[in-house]
């Protein structure tokens, strides 16, 4: 399993539009939460081992309605 974190830079006013959006079209995700700073959400996501990140991010995120930029980060290790 990998996680990864995808920071999403919206179109003005359409924050939660593209987290509603997010939330209900793509199965992967498992949280949304907006944030502040240059990136108006913050999405975690868990995919399978062979799935290419590249592509889940560039054909499933950027695609959404209303999004314009993202930055992904992806986890090496999750501390308990």
């Amino acid at each position: 399993m990998q996680t990864i974190f995808v920071m999403v830079k919206c179109q003005l006013g359409h924050a939660y539009d593209v987290a509603d959006a997010a939330v209900q079209t793509i199965e992967a995700v498992s949280e949304v939460h907006s944030i502040s700073g240059q990136y108006d959400l913050l999405m975690k996501f868990y995919l399978d081992d062979d799935d290419d990140i590249g592509r889940f991010v560039t054909g499933q995120v950027q695609t959404l309605e209303g999004v314009r930029d993202t930055f992904t980060l992806i986890a090496y290790k999750a501390f308990t």
